[in-house]
């Protein structure tokens, strides 16, 4: 086993091997958006199915409320997200635009900003003059470099449209899987919400495995996290509908 092991490895570590992940890492992904617009689409439309399930109002109310949330909610988290990357990037471009003006300005104090910031990483000497020297001669990798090192702006950027769309769908078609037993007219209030919380239940933990195959974390552990995680913002709503009951004496 541990020749298998060392064999891939191996494997992994080779220069074409290397080069093709060095290539690929800058490539911008979109599955922490389909994880959140997930994980926030189930909980959303469970809680309201719970809250309206512990007030004591009938499956129609629950699957009106559930289905309005779930276009509301998730073409808000899609345009926030959409927003939020605008910004990254509008931020990025003006840190660039200033680091560019300080570059033709003061094209010193940019190189002794390089040194220091490769000095800090161990460098020294010749080679790190030699560092210094071949940065400086490339303006791109010059303000890339800036960018990543001084402000720790990463080189992928996401596409705005790709993630808030992502975000979006992935909060739809997960957000809407607790509300379809609730389409079943056969079926009783009580059968419908049992149904709707273990598809809930099985959503919220895929979702975990999911994160754990993509971050090498642990299988079983992400995804009770996950699933915990939905099962206390169900409990929550629950538990406030039935309150809320009580207090106004909801028939």
């Amino acid at each position: 086993m541990k020749k298998k092991v060392n064999k891939k490895l191996s494997h992994e570590h080779s220069p074409e091997a290397i080069k093709l992940r060095l290539k690929n890492a800058s490539k911008p992904q979109n599955v922490s958006d389909a994880v959140l617009g997930g994980i926030d689409g189930c909980v959303t439309t469970f809680a309201i199915v719970s809250g309206a399930v512990g007030a004591g109002f009938p499956s129609s109310v629950a699957l009106v409320l559930g289905f309005a949330n779930l276009f509301a909610d998730g073409f808000s988290m899609g345009v926030s997200n959409y927003e939020s990357i605008i910004a990254q990037k509008e931020f990025t471009a003006a840190i660039k635009r200033t680091e560019e003006e300080h570059i033709d300005n003061i094209p010193e104090g940019e190189r002794e900003e390089i040194r220091q910031i490769f000095q800090q990483k161990g460098f020294s000497g010749e080679i790190l003059e030699e560092i210094v020297k071949t940065i400086s001669q490339d303006r791109r990798l010059w303000v890339e470099t800036m960018l990543t090192e001084e402000y720790g702006i990463p080189k992928a950027t996401a596409s705005p449209w790709r993630s808030g769309f992502t975000t979006f769908a992935a909060f739809l078609i997960v957000g809407a899987m607790p509300l379809l037993p609730f389409l079943i007219n056969s079926l009783s209030m009580q059968q419908q919400f049992l149904i709707s919380s273990g598809i809930a239940g099985v959503m919220f933990f895929s979702i975990g495995m999911l994160k754990s195959f993509l971050f090498a974390m642990p299988v079983f552990v992400s995804g009770l996290r996950t699933l915990l995680t939905g099962s206390a913002a169900a409990g929550l709503a629950y538990l406030t509908g039935y309150i809320l009951r009580t207090v106004f004496n909801i028939a």
